[in-house]
């Protein structure tokens, strides 16, 4: 059994898809991102910089529990666990990887900022809402260009895409006009078609957000206490 320490984001959404695509048993133990459960001293021993997801996986390396975070990290363990969705080729391999470090270095920092900017800071920065803007709609046509060499990002259906999937889902947020990256369009589509990433995107979906953080969860994820040495 793997226990799945998350919340329902786009790098929470990443490991819930890979769960049920793979078939893994897991429960889900939520972490409370507006409340402060990341601070958790139980939970910083799982997850050190205090983000999720994470996981602990009761039946690890040699039958000992293993715990892992970073969301490109327990993809790659998961993949390694079950022999799916990551090439055994070094070619093929190298590929995936490939895009999965765009992900973790491009995709999630900058789709990040880009929503930050525009929905969640206090004022208005112009500056900001273009730098980050300007770079999300690049990043955006660089996917549309490799998908348009084919159905996903690094040949057969893999970890990247679980991994990049998720932040696209909000392109309307992000300020993106999808209809003008159609391969990307294409290619949400077809990932959102998949039986086991609808159900794994029903990951706490009773505790998704439908009105406006109020000033404790502001300051809980973007204040003070975030920056809080522990």
């Amino acid at each position: 059994m793997i226990d799945l320490y998350a919340w329902p984001t786009p790098n929470g959404y990443k490991v819930s898809i890979f769960l049920e695509e793979a078939g893994l048993p897991y429960r889900v133990i939520a972490v409370d991102i507006g409340k402060g459960d990341q601070f958790a001293p139980e939970f910083l021993k799982i997850s050190p910089n205090n983000k999720m997801p994470a996981i602990v996986d009761a039946d690890g390396p040699d039958g000992q529990p293993i715990s892992v975070f970073e969301s490109g990290a327990i993809l790659v363990y998961l993949a390694e666990k079950t022999g799916r969705f990551l090439p055994k080729d070094l070619r093929g391999r190298t590929k995936v990887m490939e895009w999965l470090m765009f992900q973790m270095a491009s995709v999630g920092p900058m789709f990040g900022q880009n929503g930050h900017f525009r929905n969640y800071a206090p004022e208005k920065i112009q500056y900001a809402l273009d730098r980050y803007g300007n770079e999300t709609k690049r990043i955006y046509g660089v996917l549309d260009r490799r998908l348009a060499e084919g159905p996903y990002l690094a040949g057969d259906y893999s970890i990247a895409d679980m991994a990049v999937f998720p932040w696209t889902r909000g392109h309307a947020r992000q300020g993106i006009d999808i209809a003008e990256f159609p391969h990307v369009r294409r290619w949400i589509d077809a990932i959102n078609a998949r039986p086991a990433v609808q159900k794994g995107l029903e990951l706490l979906k009773d505790r998704i957000r439908s009105t406006p953080i109020d000033d404790k969860q502001r300051e809980v994820l973007f204040g003070s206490t975030q920056y809080a040495r522990r």
